[in-house]
């Protein structure tokens, strides 16, 4: 396994991760979550992503059961959660990015993670609705507190997380460490471009989810539609839609063809793809089949035959390669 930095922060996650998303405490078994995530822990990995909304908040539920009857050294992993979404709550305060719901949340999150501390706390999205002081300063008071170690955003704009910065460098306080956006070979910009002075200036890292693109970057989808994924999942019709259609498909061929000249597979290149990205720091993979994340994890070992000769055939078949802003 590898260990990135993330960002400009001393801490050092794997390269490869977990994420819990669609599948603890919802598509999957608590057993397969646990063989997962032993799996992933016996292969280095050292972190592993999850948040309140995910299952309603049984996915962390699920996840602290598994790390208390594992009873790996604290010190050995590194845990996370998210708040904005809240964990199924209709009423008033129950979700959003307020002092009192960001406190709400990690108190939650601590008790059915069954942790002491989260060593990351993500803010799910935006909230239009606070005041950037007023999240950043409750971010703090948790980090004073000992109750989380660093802050970050998901799914933010470069100029909600410098916003973010501003406030906290105006205060004297912590800025956001690391942003978690969606990031792969079909959905490029935010990661490429977007953000790219902020790596630069404030040294933002990233935890990016989908490398495989809601699974559309395997091969699954290419003859009849599969049972039993998660674009077949009820609710998730959406992202079925968004996710799958006929130019994808025919990309997903030739990248197929690519992988078997380099004795690969399209999920190992698609992930070895998110790794030469100097500025990703950890790529989380999901899977609800402890053989998919064994083999997924053999990724890093792709990352050498992405050469520049390769890197151009790929640029060639996705055709899509983000436009720098000239100025």
């Amino acid at each position: 396994m590898e260990y990135r930095r993330l960002g400009k922060s001393g801490l050092q996650v794997s390269a490869l991760s977990l994420g819990s998303w669609l599948t603890f405490g919802k598509q999957i078994s608590d057993d397969t979550a646990e063989q997962l995530m032993v799996t992933a822990y016996e292969n280095g990995v050292n972190f592993f992503d999850n948040a309140e909304i995910y299952a309603q908040g049984k996915s962390e539920i699920v996840m602290g059961n598994i790390l208390s009857k594992q009873q790996w050294e604290r010190s050995s992993y590194v845990v996370s959660s998210k708040v904005f979404f809240g964990d199924g709550g209709q009423k008033p305060n129950q979700s959003g990015l307020s002092r009192k719901h960001i406190f709400d949340a990690c108190h939650a999150a601590l008790k059915r993670l069954q942790a002491d501390y989260l060593d990351l706390f993500f803010c799910h999205r935006p909230d239009k609705q606070t005041p950037i002081e007023e999240t950043v300063w409750a971010m703090n008071h948790l980090i004073q507190q000992g109750k989380i170690l660093y802050w970050g955003t998901s799914e933010w704009s470069a100029q909600e997380i410098m916003e973010a910065h501003m406030a906290a460098r105006q205060l004297n306080l912590i800025g956001p460490v690391m942003e978690q956006p969606q990031y792969n070979m079909f959905h490029r910009d935010k990661v490429e471009v977007e953000y790219s002075q902020i790596y630069k200036t404030v040294g933002l890292g990233t935890t990016i989810w989908s490398p495989l693109a809601s699974g559309v970057l395997t091969t699954k989808y290419l003859d009849k539609f599969p049972e039993g994924t998660r674009l077949g999942m009820q609710g998730l019709e959406w992202l079925k839609e968004r996710s799958l259609n006929e130019e994808r498909l025919g990309k997903v061929r030739q990248l197929k063809k690519l992988a078997d000249e380099l004795g690969t597979t399209v999920p190992r290149l698609a992930i070895a793809w998110c790794l030469i990205n100097p500025n990703v720091s950890t790529v989380i993979l999901g899977g609800s089949k402890v053989d998919h994340l064994t083999e997924n994890l053999k990724a890093l070992e792709d990352v050498s035959k992405i050469t520049d000769e390769v890197q151009a055939k790929i640029e060639g078949i996705l055709d899509n390669k983000p436009k720098h802003p000239q100025f």
